[in-house]
């Protein structure tokens, strides 16, 4: 899986960190989350543990997107059998399939294909009925694979948007906030066309807490956020839109435009969600492969948010206080965490939330004992084309070097001089982020 494991592999506490990351990685796979949920005997279909008569339909029909949505397919189209009708979804990372089609989209800015991609979706959830089974594989990324602008918006316009928002600091939260208010498909959109279908998401979160109404921005869920708080998000980051976005959030804002479906909306009434991984599955597999190293591990929170560059210092002072005192507990110790950090963009350089996490904690760390691993579990870290990072502080050779990186966020340039990112490409999957933290007991493990 990754790619440049030799190269990675210079002590034992870096195999441990990698045999983590891996674990992590391969337990979010789309066909072993929906293989271990979905089963089929007959005319009845299992998701995770709810039986659906499939003799109730006249077809069933699979509509989705995201960075695992064309591996989703592929399990259902199995799963499924001849009970399947047809289906389109619309991914970054393309699988040979039978009967669902697959759009190829870009992320994480949207392109023409994953517009018209997107159209396809909508068009075909419009066309079922209330004898329609609609079985939705959603993932990490969808928000971006499925943007289908609202009218009056052009395509170019929102992708100057979702650079501005993802360089701006701007939680997911906030950003899916205002994407839901010029797409015709988020927020509970998606939904609303297949109404009145009975509709059934099959999710694999990358969303810190499972928010459904934030996982690819809640195309199948009720949406609770409004223009004025895509407005409020744009004013909180300082950004400027195109005239035709202001104009559509501030109609909207003043009741002009309906507000996306609600609780309240009948649309949601034969609607459910099942969430088959999320960035807990990949913590508790790479919590099972550091204790099969004869590791102590510790999963510290599957919800870290917030600078990269900050949340990495409290890692490294953990890390630092097991190694002085033995707490919280005595190493050797692997401590996890997932989540979904962000970088507030302060100069033009390479790299990505998890490199600029493992940089910041290897200069924060006082001991050569401390190996610190981070990586996207889509193996796209940012804006980058590795994960992320793996390294100790042994390879600040150049600490003015490092600190210029760091200032100009620039880690991944610094790594890969280094021979330190993370190689995975294409993993399948989105999960967040998985961070690792191996504190040995001897300076050996540096």
């Amino acid at each position: 899986m990754i790619q440049n494991r030799t190269q990675l592999s210079t002590t034992a506490a870096h195999d441990v960190a990698l045999d983590c990351i891996e674990a992590g990685i391969a337990a979010a796979q789309p066909d072993r989350a929906l293989g271990a949920a979905l089963d089929r005997s007959g005319d009845e279909l299992t998701i995770d543990g709810s039986v659906v008569n499939l003799d109730e339909y006249t077809e069933v029909l699979v509509v989705g997107g995201g960075k695992a949505a064309a591996q989703m397919a592929r399990v259902l189209e199995t799963v499924l059998g001849e009970h399947l009708t047809e289906g389109v979804v619309v991914t970054n990372d393309p699988r040979e399939t039978e009967r669902i089609t697959v759009v190829e989209g870009a992320h994480p800015s949207p392109d023409e294909a994953g517009q018209d991609g997107a159209q396809r979706v909508l068009s075909c959830a419009e066309r079922a009925t209330e004898d329609t089974l609609v079985l939705c594989p959603i993932s990490g990324g969808g928000s971006a694979l499925l943007p289908a602008p609202v009218d009056g918006v052009s395509l170019a316009e929102l992708q100057s948007l979702t650079e501005a928002l993802l360089s701006s600091g701007a939680t997911i939260h906030e950003i899916n906030t205002v994407r839901k208010h010029l797409s015709a498909i988020k927020g509970g959109q998606l939904a609303k066309a297949a109404s009145p279908a009975t509709v059934i998401s099959l999710v694999l979160s990358d969303v810190v807490g499972n928010d459904y109404g934030v996982i690819a921005s809640g195309p199948t869920v009720p949406d609770e956020s409004t223009y004025a708080d895509a407005l409020a998000v744009l004013e909180r980051y300082d950004i400027t839109p195109a005239a035709a976005i202001r104009t559509h959030l501030e109609r909207g804002a003043a009741g002009d435009r309906p507000e996306t479906p609600d609780t309240a909306d009948p649309a949601f009434e034969r609607t459910s969600i099942h969430v088959l991984a999320d960035g807990f599955t990949a913590l508790a597999a790479a919590r099972s492969a550091a204790e099969e190293h004869g590791y102590t591990s510790v999963i510290l929170s599957s919800r870290v948010e917030g600078e990269a560059r900050e949340a990495a210092k409290t890692h490294a002072a953990i890390g630092e206080e097991t190694l002085t005192t033995g707490n919280p507990v005595e190493p050797p110790v692997v401590y996890l965490s997932g989540g979904e950090t962000t970088v507030t963009m302060h100069g033009d350089g390479v790299g990505g939330p998890n490199q600029e996490f493992v940089l910041s904690g290897i200069m924060t760390a006082d001991s050569d004992s401390i190996v610190v691993g981070s990586v996207d579990t889509d193996g796209k870290d940012g804006a980058s084309t590795v994960a992320g990072a793996l390294a100790s502080r042994v390879i600040l050779d150049d600490r003015e070097r490092a600190r210029t990186a760091l200032a100009e966020n620039d880690a991944g340039s610094y790594f890969m001089e280094r021979g330190a990112v993370v190689e995975t490409g294409p993993t399948g999957t989105n999960v967040n982020d998985l961070r690792v933290v191996v504190v040995d007991d001897d300076s050996d493990a540096s």
